[in-house]
């Protein structure tokens, strides 16, 4: 049982940030002139933006609405997006110390020179997937604590090899999986966990496809974006589309996600949500599933087995959302809804003596928390793995079409194939594993 933590405890700041070498004017106004209550900004937790992207700029406002981080630099490879980045930065900071202007927020377009300062303490990651593990193992090796966009990696190794550097360098890490901080999930995994519904089932999960081959034209490179770098680790040169790189002007959320060059599709987009909700639910943040079989004619869609007789369907079509189906009832619950049955469910109070799940009510502010408190936040890194695990054996599994038996302690198929693909080739300089 997953038991709500609590975030009273507290440490005594950094000293060294008091020292930082970035100090701006922003930092010497008087406590009175930024009013009651206001953090100072020696109190803050620093913090470096790898990846400037649609998301990123999310984030950004997420970090500073919770007035406990202190947005000092930014990395990215695309420099109209990195520079509209650390204008709206600075433009917060300065609104905020009414000054007519602020330039606190350095600019990089290599990622290792904020990992390279002593004054920040911790990076936010918002990358494609392809990135994730060189960014958060390099960060980790650092010294830094990480911030990391779901899915958590593009590959199994590359999830682990996040996992073990984190622990081995002590460091906390909180993964993009935010719907573990809000009401509605955090109601369906213990309304579960305390057998509401019964002995569960199963669970039927809707979310997107799997990826597909890269496909798309080439077009004409900006001159401000750097296409080998944002490349990185890939070993294969892919040729540049705006679908999947795109700039200020395009109002979409980049294709990436949707080529197993780069992401894993639906599965991992999506997946890396609703999957971890089911995750949360079943208490399996440590294990996951022992089989996996595609659709054939007994099976209509792609069936995960957990050693407790569980099963657990990927069905693409319907609103994105989890369904948990017990003995006694079921959940449905989706971004702002939840559906029981029976109804009264859905508004239950979990009482003080039964099994609760960590408690978050601001997913920015838990990474926060933990980053002073030393504690594991919400959504860990072992958490964050596990979930892209369950979502990157399904795309094996579709990706092979038979059924596969895996081992969630060992993280290894009883297939040769299958464990080929728990991998993938990547460039010696960003080879992390």
């Amino acid at each position: 049982m997953a038991t709500e933590k609590n975030h009273n405890n507290t440490i005594s700041r950094r000293q060294f940030i008091g020292k930082a070498a970035a100090v701006s004017a922003f930092m010497i106004v008087p406590r009175f002139v930024l009013g009651k209550g206001y953090t100072p900004p020696s109190d803050l937790i620093t913090v470096g933006h790898i990846g400037t992207g649609k998301q990123a700029f999310g984030l950004k406002d997420s970090f500073l609405k919770t007035g406990e981080a202190r947005i000092i630099a930014a990395a990215d490879v695309y420099g109209s997006k990195l520079k509209q980045f650390a204008l709206e930065v600075n433009q917060y900071y300065a609104a905020q110390a009414s000054q007519s202007k602020y330039a606190g927020c350095a600019m990089y377009n290599d990622f290792r020179e904020i990992l390279s300062r002593k004054d920040i303490d911790a990076v936010v990651i918002a990358v494609p997937d392809h990135w994730h593990a060189a960014c958060a193992v390099l960060a980790a090796r650092a010294g830094k604590d990480i911030y990391c966009e779901k899915p958590l990696s593009l590959t199994i190794k590359e999830g682990r090899a996040m996992v073990n550097e984190s622990r081995k360098h002590k460091r906390v890490f909180q993964t993009g999986s935010m719907q573990r901080s809000w009401d509605e999930f955090r109601q369906a995994a213990e309304l579960v966990r305390n057998g509401y519904i019964g002995d569960v089932q199963t669970v039927k999960v809707n979310v997107g496809p799997p990826p597909v081959p890269y496909n798309l034209p080439v077009e004409q490179l900006p001159a401000d974006l750097d296409w080998e770098f944002w490349l990185g680790p890939n070993t294969v040169h892919q040729v540049y589309n705006h679908n999947i790189a795109p700039g200020l002007t395009d109002d979409f959320w980049a294709h990436w996600r949707d080529y197993k060059e780069f992401g894993g599709g639906g599965m991992t987009d999506w997946g890396a949500h609703m999957f971890d909700i089911a995750q949360w639910g079943l208490d399996m943040d440590n294990s996951g599933p022992i089989s996996i079989t595609p659709p054939d004619k007994d099976h209509q869609y792609l069936t995960y087995q957990y050693a407790s007789g569980v099963t657990m369907t990927h069905e693409p079509q319907g609103n994105q959302g989890v369904t948990f189906v017990g003995t006694k009832g079921q959940i449905r619950v989706e971004r702002g809804k939840i559906e029981t049955n029976p109804a009264a469910l859905a508004t239950q109070v979990i009482g003080p003596n039964e099994k609760h799940v960590y408690h978050s009510e601001d997913h920015y502010k838990d990474f926060l928390q933990a980053v002073r408190n030393r504690t594991k936040p919400v959504a860990d890194v072992e958490t964050g793995h596990r979930t892209a695990t369950v979502c990157n054996i399904g795309n094996i599994t579709y990706a092979l079409n038979k059924p596969l038996k895996w081992d969630p302690h060992k993280e290894e198929f009883d297939d040769t194939d299958a464990n080929k693909l728990r991998g993938r080739e990547m460039k010696k300089e960003w080879n992390v594993i």
